[in-house]
């Protein structure tokens, strides 16, 4: 099984921060891999670490910008910029 299968099983499995570390892991190696950087986005999203979710998607669409991490970027900003005045006036 090679190394993406890992992380795929990883995922499916719910067993994100070892999928994460699984990434970085890989990333070490390959470090101008836009998927991986992607991937270590999407998981650092799912376990709400924004801040290094939206870093590793600008990684990657430095790297490739026909990456995903380009359309996750524009929906994170998205949600990012949302303003509610009455959440905040109750």
């Amino acid at each position: 099984m090679d190394n993406k299968q890992i992380l795929r099983q990883l995922c499916s499995d719910g067993r994100s921060e070892e999928a994460l570390a699984e990434v970085e892991r890989m990333i070490e190696s390959e470090p101008s891999d836009d998927e991986l950087w992607y991937e270590a986005g999407r998981l650092n999203w799912r376990l709400g670490r924004r801040a290094a979710a939206i870093t590793a998607y600008n990684h990657a669409a430095a790297l490739n910008p026909a990456s995903p991490a380009v359309e996750a970027l524009s929906l994170v900003n998205s949600i990012m910029d949302f303003y509610n005045p009455d959440l905040l006036n109750p």
